[in-house]
């Protein structure tokens, strides 16, 4: 049976709700996924794949990631 936190890790992003200021419209558009920001911080949530892309989206436009 998998790991419940390596499956959360590869399934969300967790950063700093202002780390995607200019961007959260994009990667909404983009990809299919759901970003929703509680007490100062942004989650995206999505598959795997699409996850690994957003990650890869957000390292290109400067956001480092956790």
């Amino acid at each position: 049976m998998p790991d419940p936190t390596s499956l959360r890790d590869s399934t969300q992003i967790v950063l700093p709700a202002g780390a995607l200021e200019g961007l959260r419209a994009d990667i909404e558009e983009r990809f299919l996924v759901t970003v929703f920001e509680v007490e100062g911080y942004a989650r995206i949530i999505g598959s795997p794949v699409v996850i690994k892309e957003v990650s890869d989206f957000l390292a290109r436009h400067g956001v480092s990631l956790p």
